[in-house]
């Protein structure tokens, strides 16, 4: 008799809101560097976060319940969240909208990390040091259901991973990077460092669609384009760019147990990058492996819309994950994603166990 075990559904994408309580973590002498968002013409809602007089380049919006269930409306995508449990005002309200969803474990990100807020190193390490603090007190609250990226100020390395240490022991299960920092692509060696401490530490590197470079972000801001797709060009293209330079780096043999997520940018370019990667790896005599993400330990979030029978062909049943994007609203977010991932119908009971379950587990040592 087939003894049925409880499947642990992890979400694998979800954020935190901030706020001004997030900033309360500054110690006094850094107060100087609390974000103060400055409103755009005449919405109040919606401007920039200035710090230490400085402006950042990507413009940020407050929403409120009602917007966000009239933006769900026009979509027809749910991405409705209360606004205290996305703002981690209310954590019991929080895990009880987990409850609601089937959700066991939250993986949280940062929504004002996802571009570049600060370019001055003492800044970037004090408001580092104070949104690592507030996640350590969610995570307490969260009854080990709350997990979390840390956020690191890579201008200052040291200090970047006296941070990651403290985080380990806090609940933390990954450290939250940027394609881009600021100058750097993420597989300088510059990073060598903060990727050997986060392999000492079982700490997943965690590439979240973003963008940390000011330039390349406002070249976009700026562009002719469609407003609905500056997203795309600032945050998510850079996360795919991101793999196909780390499959082709040394990275992966240097670091060996080194696990890295790429979070929020769906799966449908890995049989691209799969077929562009084996292409070069060709062009220099290099074998391919028969499992290429796999082999260097590269785990994605898939969306439940996106084409996984012909996904899996390429990224192998060891590596996909999924994910709500709780408490956004862009095109990554749905609130019911888990449920309607579990309904289809063209992969296997077991694929689904892997990608909510078993892989997220894996990449995430929870």
């Amino acid at each position: 008799m087939t003894v049925q075990t409880k499947l642990q559904v992890i979400d694998a994408d979800a954020h935190v809101v901030e706020t001004e309580i997030t900033w309360d973590y500054l110690e006094p002498a850094e107060e100087k560097y609390r974000p103060v968002m400055v409103p755009s013409g005449d919405d109040p809602s919606r401007g920039a976060y200035v710090v230490d007089g400085i402006s950042a380049p990507a413009m940020r919006r407050k929403f409120t319940d009602e917007q966000i269930k009239e933006l769900s409306r026009v979509a027809n995508r749910d991405m409705a969240t209360p606004e205290a449990a996305r703002q981690m005002t209310d954590i019991g309200l929080r895990l009880k909208h987990m409850d609601e969803l089937g959700i066991d474990i939250q993986v949280l990100f940062p929504t004002i990390w996802l571009t570049n807020f600060a370019t001055d190193p003492d800044a970037e390490a004090a408001l580092a040091r104070a949104w690592n603090r507030w996640l350590i007190d969610i995570w307490k609250a969260g009854k080990g259901r709350l997990r979390w990226a840390c956020v690191v100020p890579t201008l200052l390395i040291g200090e970047a991973i006296a941070q990651m240490r403290i985080a380990k022991e806090n609940g933390a299960v990954g450290v939250f990077m940027r394609p881009f920092e600021g100058e750097r692509i993420m597989t300088d060696p510059y990073f060598h460092p903060l990727y050997e401490e986060a392999e000492r530490l079982d700490l997943a590197m965690t590439v979240h669609i973003s963008n940390g470079n000011p330039a390349n972000t406002l070249f976009y801001i700026d562009a002719h384009i469609a407003i609905g797709t500056k997203g795309f060009a600032i945050t998510r293209v850079p996360a795919v760019m991101g793999c196909m330079f780390l499959l082709m780096s040394e990275i992966p043999a240097l670091f060996p147990k080194l696990r890295w997520g790429f979070i929020e940018s769906t799966a449908q370019w890995m049989p691209w990058v799969h077929n562009e990667a084996a292409r070069r790896y060709a062009s220099v005599g290099k074998p391919v492996p028969d499992d290429l993400f796999r082999q260097c330990n590269i785990f994605v979030t898939c969306q439940d819309d996106d084409d996984l029978p012909w996904i899996l062909r390429y990224a192998g049943e060891h590596t996909l994950m999924t994910g709500t994007d709780y408490g956004h609203t862009d095109p990554a977010a749905k609130i019911d994603a888990i449920s309607q991932f579990r309904a289809r119908t063209d992969v296997g009971d077991a694929t689904k166990a892997r990608i909510l379950q078993d892989n997220p587990k894996t990449l995430y040592n929870v």
